[in-house]
């Protein structure tokens, strides 16, 4: 104990020794102080002798107590390289009371005779802006150092809070030089003011021209706060510039709340298709989760594995994982299993097809809670496939709903489509009679059956994001279906956590429609990340329309005319009202059309499936094939 005490007490001494230069220039700060508050208290004249003897005996006290409480305050431990607030604040302190130290103990040694009264406060100011006036000065002096250095011109979008975050820190950052020109930001109160000595020039639609006339060599997009449409139309501004540009991170993703170089990015799809962070009651999916038993059917698909990674956020006892894919499923299970040690993970392979498999995973594992996520879902490739579409997607469907409600399963979540709405193919045909499966069950049991349905989710296996990629690293052509189609997207993340959310207000028989946004051009999608990955489109990568094709449609639609859409407590969350079905009708089709699928009877299979869709329509014609824009 004694040795610990001698060895910080060695080290403090250490430190102090090793910081006498700002030790001297402290104390030498106080000398002239006191001498100064003398000289400026007789009128900048020859100050009379009586009284320089007198200051000039007490001096060596007035410097004594003033370095014990600048150590004592610790102002010799500031950076001067990095003056702020604080460290004003702490010389501040010190002073005001070495000061009146000072004062006391001069009173007690020579009852202030020949020492002027008056002297005191005046050498507290001059101490205080001694100390503070040769940091500031330093700071300055490095500072211009860094800007005069070679670096690179850059402007910064954004002249709130965190762009002035941004700029102090890439004064501070000294393995890279950047000399900011400029800010730039819409908001017209900020236009001439200055920020750190920067000046915040134009708003952003003055960017294009600002870049050429300051030759800016890099765009710093400083507007976390930012939605979707806004952070478009700043992209497009850069573009417009073909200057480089970079970001910082959305505002709900910067961890510590602050800006900082060593958050800046790239700009992503997300940051352009994304929506504004969803609210969630984050109580009510626990309560629906936690210290349950969960099976997710298409366990290791796209939509199946974040489902798995937000459920074992809540809490269950254990979750079952039902995949047709074993590798997917291994890695899956290994992610899980190291991310989520407390919690029980079953990995089964098997095929939500085969009604003895699947009844032995009910009955084995006996969950509470089911999402039935397993679907095909390749629209052009299920067309020309009837048989295996109607068996995976619709018969699939009825042999899990069969076994949760043999099991007595007490939620039911089936994941939909919007291409089960008006369908112009057999994917969204099986997905619609899958959708009516759910209501014709929930009728039916006290199981609680709750369709969601939504749209394309970015990223996902499959997905037009991926081939993009694809295609761009391979200098393209990006092929496109038409430049007219749209689509509806959503992140993988907030698809499962809504999908938790549906799950946790359902009470059985409802179709939840996730609120998908503006639906977006794939033509403006595939552009998009061509200028993300730093080429021009139309030139350096080429774009060609290939026409619709088959089962495909121009747009899609997430409710039917005659679903009353209606809103939910969840601003994201909509309510279809299910549409009335025929139920022993229904029952007796749905046992034909199984019979047809196992003798591979497809026209038989295909005339009860329309039959039981007769909204569906044969696939639109494309409004072009081809586009003088195509590659050559």
């Amino acid at each position: 104990m004694e040795r610990s005490w001698l060895d910080r007490m060695r080290a403090a001494l250490q430190y102090l020794f090793g910081r006498w230069p700002v030790l001297l220039h402290d104390a030498v700060a106080a000398c002239l102080a006191w001498l100064g508050a003398y000289w400026f208290r007789f009128n900048l004249d020859e100050i009379p002798d009586v009284f320089l003897d007198q200051a000039l005996d007490v001096l060596p006290l007035v410097v004594f107590w003033h370095l014990v409480f600048f150590v004592v305050f610790g102002v010799h431990r500031g950076a001067w390289r990095f003056t702020s607030t604080h460290d004003l604040a702490v010389i501040l302190k010190s002073v005001i009371v070495g000061t009146a130290v000072v004062a006391f103990s001069i009173f007690l040694a020579t009852r202030l005779v020949a020492v002027p009264r008056s002297v005191f406060p005046l050498h507290g100011a001059f101490l205080v802006g001694l100390l503070i006036g040769t940091r500031i000065l330093y700071r300055l002096f490095r500072d211009r150092q860094i800007s005069r250095g070679e670096g690179k011109r850059v402007l910064i979008v954004g002249a709130g809070a965190a762009g002035d975050m941004l700029l102090k820190d890439l004064g501070r950052n000294h393995q890279i030089h950047y000399d900011v020109v400029g800010f730039i930001d819409d908001d017209q109160a900020k236009k001439g003011r200055e920020i750190q000595g920067v000046r915040v020039l134009d708003r952003c639609s003055a960017l294009p021209q600002l870049a050429r006339l300051l030759r800016i060599e890099l765009i710093l997009i400083a507007v976390p706060s930012a939605n979707a449409e806004e952070m478009r139309a700043i992209v497009d501004y850069c573009e417009r510039a073909q200057t480089p540009f970079r970001t910082l991170p959305k505002v709900q993703d910067i961890l510590d709340g602050s800006a900082s170089s060593a958050d800046l990015r790239s700009v992503e799809l997300d940051d352009l298709l994304g929506r504004d962070p969803v609210s969630l009651d984050w109580e009510a999916m626990g309560q629906m989760i936690k210290n349950r038993r969960v099976l997710i059917t298409g366990g290791a698909g796209s939509i199946g594995s974040e489902l798995c990674r937000q459920v074992a956020r809540l809490d269950p006892e254990e979750v079952t994982l039902f995949e047709q894919n074993e590798f997917s499923l291994y890695s899956l299970a290994m992610e899980l299993e190291e991310q989520f040690p407390g919690i029980r993970f079953n990995r089964l392979l098997g095929d939500v097809c085969d009604p003895e498999a699947v009844r032995f995973v009910f009955s084995q594992y006996r969950p509470q809670v089911v999402f039935h996520a397993a679907a095909y879902k390749h629209v052009p490739m299920l067309q020309a496939q009837l048989r295996e579409t109607i068996r995976n997607n619709t018969v699939g469907t009825m042999v899990a709903a069969r076994a949760a409600v043999e099991s007595g399963v007490e939620k039911f979540i089936l994941i939909s489509t919007d291409k089960a709405v008006n369908p112009t193919s057999m994917m969204g045909v099986s997905k619609r009679i899958a959708e009516m499966v759910a209501q014709f069950n929930d009728a039916k049991s006290t199981t609680a059956f709750i369709t969601v349905r939504f749209g394309n989710v970015l990223g996902s296996a499959g997905s037009v994001v991926p081939l993009f990629e694809r295609q761009i690293r391979g200098g393209g052509p990006v092929t496109v279906t038409d430049p007219m189609m749209t689509r509806y997207f959503m992140t993988i993340s907030e698809a499962c956590q809504l999908i938790l959310q549906a799950c946790a207000i359902g009470r059985g028989g409802e179709i939840f429609v996730l609120n998908m946004g503006e639906p977006v051009k794939i033509d403006y999608l595939a552009r998009q990340m061509i200028r993300l990955s730093g080429k021009v489109p139309d030139e350096e990568i080429k774009i060609r329309y290939t026409g619709l094709r088959p089962g495909e449609k121009l747009t899609e639609e997430l409710f039917h005319p005659d679903e009353d859409l209606a809103p939910t407590s969840y601003e994201k969350i909509l309510l279809a009202q299910s549409r009335s079905l025929d139920e022993t009708h229904f029952e007796s089709e749905l046992h034909m059309l199984r019979e047809s699928v196992e003798r591979y009877d497809h026209e038989r299979a295909r005339q009860i499936a329309i039959g039981l869709v007769p909204e569906y329509r044969e696939g639109e014609e494309s409004s072009t094939a081809e586009s003088p824009n195509q590659a050559a």
